[in-house]
């Protein structure tokens, strides 16, 4: 008898050390594929949801926590890490909605006033990724302002001025809210003329959204739109970058469809020498569209052969 008990718990440990072989086996190989499964992770502690992999999909009660504990701690680190968090987790449109619901968007939106460009920086990832979902929009308008004055106002190509018009950007992919920016309109062709092909990029994406509006096209041609060192114009230049090429003559092409909509493609006396509107439509700019047509890139070709008529 004592011999099967012996052999009994032998059998019985090997199973439990196989099923603890097994869990770590899970874990490890968890961690070695680098988050593509993502998971559910219970926690103990609010601290511990800033802690580990970011892309762990937290439920409505972790989410409290986190924004519990990035309401209630003076820690930058910890601030960062739980802006982190929060953002990965909104990129998934449930957690939108939940996060919108435990009045996460003010808490989020309060930091963008941090004097930490990490912190602000990663606030305004966080708020981009809430902006996907148009009930959120309607409470991060408020932020509008603030961030624009920021993005203006803020160091040119950094990591904080791109946040901001991404999140920007995200804002007028409906007509919704873009009345707001009518009077920023300059400052974009600004940082657009004298920021770097990354940022000049981001601003294109912004004026493309709004160039689709037939009720900013006024706004968009009244634009004065050159800089000490540089002109609008010369952004239609064959050796620009193709996907800064693209989106320029796009802009034009979508602020000749609004006109036509709205009946007027006639010389308007209100539009002033220098505005986008004088640039557009002058004898240089259809130079150099017409000497896009024998650009090397055939989509850019094509677009300017389709813009010939138009100019």
């Amino acid at each position: 008898m004592g011999g099967a008990r012996d052999v009994g718990w032998v059998a019985a440990g090997l199973v439990l050390g196989a099923g603890a072989c097994y869990c770590i086996y899970r874990l490890t190989r968890g961690r070695r594929r680098g988050g593509r499964g993502l998971r559910l992770r219970p926690s103990r502690s609010a601290e511990d949801l800033t802690n580990g992999s970011y892309d762990d999909v937290l439920n409505a009660e972790q989410l409290q926590k986190l924004l519990y504990l990035l309401e209630s701690t003076e820690d930058p680190v910890i601030i960062e890490r739980a802006l982190v968090t929060v953002g990965n987790n909104a990129a998934f449109s449930v957690n939108q909605a939940i996060i919108r619901e435990l009045g996460g968007i003010p808490i989020v939106g309060n930091k963008i006033n941090s004097p930490d460009p990490n912190i602000k920086e990663k606030a305004l990832n966080a708020l981009n990724n809430l902006s996907v979902n148009v009930e959120n929009q309607i409470k991060i308008k408020i932020y509008i302002n603030q961030v624009c004055e920021d993005v203006f106002s803020g160091s040119l190509n950094s990591a904080v001025q791109l946040a901001g018009l991404r999140l920007l950007t995200n804002m007028t992919v409906t007509n919704d809210h873009q009345h707001m920016f009518q009077s920023y309109i300059t400052d974009l062709f600004q940082v657009l003329l004298t920021g770097n092909g990354n940022t000049k990029v981001q601003v294109l994406k912004l004026l493309l959204n709004l160039s689709e509006n037939p009720a900013m096209t006024e706004g968009l041609l009244g634009a004065q739109v050159n800089s000490v060192d540089s002109s609008f114009l010369s952004l239609y230049d064959g050796h620009v970058a193709k996907e800064i090429l693209l989106r320029v003559l796009t802009l034009f092409q979508n602020i000749n469809n609004c006109l036509k909509m709205e009946g007027h493609l006639a010389v308007q006396p209100t539009f002033t020498n220098g505005s986008l509107f004088f640039l557009l439509y002058g004898e240089e700019c259809a130079q150099k569209i017409r000497a896009l047509v024998h650009h090397h890139d055939a989509e850019v070709k094509e677009k300017a052969v389709t813009m010939i008529p138009t100019i």
